[in-house]
């Protein structure tokens, strides 16, 4: 059972947003049966039966295991993964382009940046484990306390000069044979677990709203 996995498909999208099926996959994080499923969740066998039918169909469940109930076999089931994210290539046509507007202090553009990063991720996944290799990569994620604007704006341009040099001393010509990797780094306010059930972060008192800081880091 993986960690996490990423959801490329429209239809497997779709079938794990119905709210039913969100619930059974939330369930199956260790293997049950149909009968089991639908005790838990108080519906009827044949219409668990039905959606986890659905839901394997799309990769999202996979069959664990068969053990003999009476004259009956019962058919054990689990979640392919514990979370799932959906790509933006479920929305084909709809899906964000970071390049069409580049605004480094957009906020906006973090979140295209943001979509970008689960779309191109989730297929290198998809590749690696169609090839039966490993993924190169690596993620750094923290947070900082800002006494004030200005010294958040002070941050992002050391930090943009800081790795600006960093891409600059490691940039090796594409014709040389090495291969390409995207750098993404972010800066946003920390989110409070009561600010996601309900109204979105207020603006920082006395905060600019676009600080005068570099743009992006070209290499």
């Amino acid at each position: 059972m993986l960690d996490v996995t990423v959801i490329e498909d429209a239809e497997a999208a779709a079938a794990s947003l119905d709210p039913m099926r969100a619930r059974l996959l939330a369930e199956l994080g260790e293997p049950m049966s149909a009968a089991a499923l639908a005790a838990r969740v108080g519906l009827p066998r044949q219409k668990v039966n039905y959606h986890l039918r659905t839901l394997e169909r799309h990769g999202l469940v996979e069959l664990v295991g068969e053990r003999r109930k009476g004259n009956m076999t019962e058919r054990l089931l689990r979640a392919t993964a514990a979370s799932y994210v959906i790509s933006p290539l479920a929305l084909a046509g709809l899906q964000p382009d970071p390049d069409r507007h580049r605004d480094a202090l957009s906020a906006r553009w973090l979140l295209a940046i943001a979509a970008r990063l689960v779309r191109d991720v989730g297929a290198l996944i998809s590749g690696a484990a169609r090839a039966n290799k490993r993924l190169a990569t690596y993620a750094l994620d923290g947070e900082v306390t800002f006494a004030s604007a200005a010294d958040r704006a002070a941050f992002i341009e050391e930090l943009t000069a800081g790795v600006g040099a960093l891409v600059r001393k490691y940039h090796a010509d594409p014709a040389g044979g090495g291969r390409a990797h995207r750098v993404v780094i972010a800066v946003h306010p920390a989110v409070k677990r009561e600010t996601l059930d309900n109204d979105s972060p207020e603006s920082e008192p006395g905060a600019p709203a676009r600080p005068d800081t570099p743009g992006e880091i070209e290499a």
